[in-house]
């Protein structure tokens, strides 16, 4: 067995890798990541105050049960009521947060979970192995619509070995597997006659006070949370506000704190504001234009690869992003994540190569219809149109079809052979390419199917050597760039705002809002 606590050294030896193989997909500080000066920023933690943050999704159909978990509103509440076994630290390291130590059999099949102790929920319940049991279970089966069920699914068994430890065997070894226990569907709730209570009671740093679908919620400090260096404010409210203008007025006359997504064609204006910080954080967040690798003519190699040089991805950094954000290589593992393949040559725009792939592929010209709508990403008509100017100079028509925001996602994306689409990413590298590459995978935006894509991304999902899994992993990534049927020209970063009245350490890149953590992480360094 390989063992994991908290205090173990990270000395360079066999169980140094497979400790770091565990947290694979940690995440080093994004290389386009900036934050402006703060002089909040590592001041010492205080406790006080009632924070106030604007996130720009939610709606009237959201809910407490984590299953269901799917915007900024729910995933930041979730991660402030609840605890999970794991966390993930601002350095991209998996920690344990309600598993104190864990251990993997050297197949990296079966997982043994040490509990902490005296963590109590809300409602005075002390954590035990039978809440993690039914917390887990409540995702698992073939009635559950979860959106963590492909997660879940992996798993063959899950038992206790006493009221402290919990055993999870999987279908076959996953070196990644503490690491998806950080997936903010995955909360620990209280068993309630062996089904998980998903009423809102968690074992989180804040407890619920209100909650208004859509509009706002509210949670005041936990008096008996465990961690005595987190959720530093004595409450907490988050906002829906949708509209990013609204949301910037809302911080900039001090209603609300903090605020995410901000609109980059204003940021600037932002930026001039002393009372102000602007945070952004390359993350895995990317944009994409996924092609049929099984209709025509997409389901040509070289049409595909002529598709890829006809985009100029600098343009679309510079224009739609403002610079906000880094090139894409047609592959979805970010700069950030430790198996990204450093060496692979960066694509450029080059229109006679996009004409040479043309020709390879038995074609002098190439007309095409591009589903486009701003309702796949911030400025997806503008990318569009970018686009097709940019083929025009290959000899590639690309007819933009707009398509309307409204069931964009239910009628386009996965259904037209050419489309725009929207990726918050994964932190790791198996979750990402399991999701939306895997020949099998319900995400396979593509309908692309390579033999040794798929054989790679079943060895390297047990493998615990590092050395050899960035082999595979970066093989892995070429196949998608070169043979893939989508194209990635920009990752976007996370951009929020922040009154410089908080403070708050190194910030997270694994999701946005500081892991989805800030209610956590941050605090009031000044009145």
């Amino acid at each position: 067995m390989i063992k994991w606590d908290e205090c173990s050294n990270m000395s360079m030896n066999r169980r140094s890798i497979l400790k770091s193989a565990a947290a694979v997909g940690a995440l080093a500080v994004a290389s386009s990541s900036r934050i402006l000066p703060a002089i909040a920023q590592e001041a010492t933690p205080k406790k006080g105050g009632h924070f106030k943050l604007g996130v720009a999704a939610g709606g009237t159909s959201d809910s407490l049960d984590p299953a269901t978990y799917n915007n900024a509103f729910t995933e930041v509440f979730g991660k402030s009521l609840h605890g999970y076994l794991m966390e993930i630290d601002a350095d991209g390291k998996v920690i344990g947060e309600l598993a104190e130590s864990w251990e993997a059999s050297k197949d990296a099949r079966t997982w043994t979970f040490k509990l902490r102790q005296g963590v109590e929920f809300h409602n005075g319940k002390t954590l035990d192995a039978n809440d993690v049991i039914a917390s887990i279970n409540h995702h698992r089966g073939a009635e559950s619509k979860s959106a963590a069920k492909s997660t879940v699914d992996a798993i063959d068994e899950i038992r206790a070995d006493g009221p402290g430890t919990v055993v999870i065997t999987l279908k076959s070894g996953n070196a990644d597997f503490p690491y998806l226990l950080e997936d903010y569907h995955l909360a620990m709730v209280p068993a309630k006659g062996g089904k998980a209570d998903v009423s809102g009671v968690g074992a989180g740093g804040y407890a619920l006070a209100t909650v208004d679908y859509g509009v706002k919620g509210t949670a005041k400090r936990f008096a008996n949370y465990w961690k005595t260096n987190a959720a530093w404010f004595d409450s907490i409210e988050l906002l829906v506000i949708q509209d990013a203008t609204a949301r910037t007025n809302a911080l900039t006359t001090g209603q609300i704190h903090a605020m995410e997504r901000c609109d980059l064609k204003t940021v600037h204006l932002l930026e001039r504001n002393k009372g102000l910080e602007i945070v952004s954080i390359g993350g895995t967040q990317h944009y994409t234009i996924p092609m049929h690798s099984d209709v025509s003519p997409f389901d040509k190699p070289d049409v595909r690869l002529a598709l890829k040089y006809a985009i100029d991805r600098k343009q679309l950094l510079d224009t739609l992003l403002r610079g906000y954000g880094q090139l894409g290589n047609d592959h979805p593992i970010a700069s950030t994540n430790r198996f990204f393949n450093k060496n692979m040559p960066q694509r450029a725009y080059d229109p006679e190569k996009a004409k040479f792939h043309l020709k390879k592929a038995g074609l002098a010209e190439l007309k095409v219809n591009l589903s486009a709508s701003d309702a796949a990403f911030p400025g997806g008509v503008d990318a569009a149109v970018i686009y097709q100017q940019n083929a025009a100079k290959a000899g590639i028509t690309i007819n933009v079809v707009r398509e309307p925001s409204d069931g964009y996602w239910d009628n386009v994306w996965l259904k037209k052979p050419f489309c725009e689409a929207f990726w918050a990413g994964r932190p790791t590298a198996d979750w990402m390419f399991s999701q939306a590459y895997a020949a099998d995978a319900a995400w396979n935006e593509a309908h692309w199917k390579n033999p040794r894509f798929n054989q790679l991304l079943v060895s390297a999902r047990s493998e615990l050597d590092d050395a050899k899994r960035l082999e595979m992993y970066s093989e892995m990534q070429t196949l998608c760039s070169d043979d893939g049927g989508s194209i990635i020209p920009v990752f976007a970063n996370y951009v929020s705002a922040l009154s410089r009245k908080l403070g708050h350490k190194k910030i997270a890149s694994n999701w946005d809002l500081d892991g989805f953590r800030c209610t956590e992480r941050w605090w009031f360094a000044e009145a």
